[in-house]
């Protein structure tokens, strides 16, 4: 099954920039970091997630992603459109499982590249101030803060006049039923009336 490769995509750049966020030029520069990336993981892991053991990662004449430029491809058309993993492997010629393996496999390879650029995103104030180089003060106010939600308006309860089934719908009270005992050795449990 033929899927959509990044060199179907190179030639139209409007296209590739819908598919990826990225434009070509920016596209090549992160390829050799995510290939080198890729491949450091490839050597210690498995498509599987297992730790590789045996033989070393090849790419075989079926693969359904056969170049670093297809593997980038696939993972940042992935993020940048979020199908459903059936859909992304359908579009680039493989079955959900194999899609699923690459996503796996292709994600912390993206994420090593951007911290080998520079580019990683920061988790802290602290992180993006020192790498902006300004001082956490002024980080603070390039971060437009997260709106609180208001808290939930809850309405008080409308008292319901009085019906017949009002009493019958309401909470019950302690279960009348036997409570079995699971804290013993054995349980037993037997019957009423005995079936002939």
């Amino acid at each position: 099954m033929a899927g959509l490769r990044f060199t179907d995509l190179q030639s139209r750049p409007t296209e590739f920039l819908d598919f990826t966020s990225l434009t070509l030029d920016e596209f090549h520069q992160l390829v050799p970091p995510f290939e080198a990336a890729f491949q450091a993981h490839m050597a210690a892991w498995r498509m599987d997630g297992k730790p590789r053991t045996a033989r070393q990662f090849a790419v075989y004449a079926n693969c359904p992603l056969p170049m670093p430029e297809d593997r980038l491809f696939f993972l940042l058309t992935y993020l940048k459109t979020y199908p459903l993993q059936v859909v992304q492997g359908r579009l680039f010629g493989m079955v959900q499982g194999k899609a699923n393996q690459w996503i796996h496999v292709l994600l912390p390879a993206l994420l090593a590249a951007l911290r080998t650029l520079g580019d990683a995103p920061t988790r802290s104030l602290t992180a993006l101030a020192q790498r902006l180089g300004v001082a956490e003060a002024d980080a603070a106010t390039l971060v437009t803060p997260l709106e609180k939600e208001p808290a939930p308006v809850t309405a008080t309860p409308v008292v319901a006049p009085a019906s017949p089934l009002l009493p019958m719908t309401g909470r019950n009270g302690a279960s009348s039923a036997p409570k079995t005992l699971l804290n013993r050795p054995t349980v037993i449990a037997g019957r009423k009336r005995t079936i002939r």
